[in-house]
C-alpha cells in the first residue's frame, strides 16, 4: 500500500472519528431513553473502529470491524467485574470510555456498529487490498 492510501485512509479514518462523536453528541440532544443509548452503542463501536483504522490503516475491513467489536464487547463484559463502575465513579472519562454496568443488549448494538464501521470501511479501501495481478505490477 502506497503511503499517499495510508494517509487517505487514516485521514478518512481521523475525520470519521470527529464525525462520530459529533454524532453521539447530537443524538444525546435530538433523543432520549432508549434511542439515545443504543444509537451511542452504536456509535461508540464505530469510534472503536474509526480509531483502529487510525492505528492500523493496513487492516482489512473485517479485521479493523472485528478489532473493533471485540474491544467493545470485552469493556461490556468488563462490566460484569464491578471495576468499571468503580473507576466511573472517580472519573468522567472512565466512566465515557468504559461505562459502568453491564447490559446485554448492547452487545448487539455494538456489532450494529461494527455493521457500519466494516461498510464504511470497504467502501473507502475498496481496491486498497486488491491482489497484485501481473498486468499490475
Amino acid at each position: 500500500m502506497s503511503g499517499r492510501r495510508t494517509l487517505r485512509i487514516r485521514g478518512v479514518a481521523a475525520g470519521v472519528a470527529v464525525l462520530t462523536v459529533a454524532a453521539g453528541l447530537g443524538v444525546r440532544t435530538v433523543a432520549d431513553g432508549a434511542v439515545a443509548k443504543y444509537a451511542g452503542d452504536a456509535l461508540y463501536t464505530v469510534l472503536v473502529c474509526a480509531l483502529v483504522a487510525l492505528c492500523a490503516p493496513r487492516a482489512r475491513p473485517l479485521a479493523v470491524a472485528g478489532a473493533g467489536l471485540g474491544i467493545s464487547w470485552s469493556v461490556e463484559l468488563l462490566q460484569l467485574t464491578g471495576v468499571p463502575a468503580e473507576l466511573s465513579e472517580r472519573s468522567t472519562v472512565a466512566r465515557l470510555v468504559l461505562g459502568s454496568t453491564f447490559n446485554a443488549p448492547d452487545l448487539l448494538w455494538y456489532a450494529v456498529g461494527a455493521a457500519a464501521a466494516w461498510a464504511v470501511c470497504a467502501a473507502t479501501t475498496s481496491g486498497a487490498h486488491a491482489p497484485r495481478t501481473a498486468a499490475s505490477r
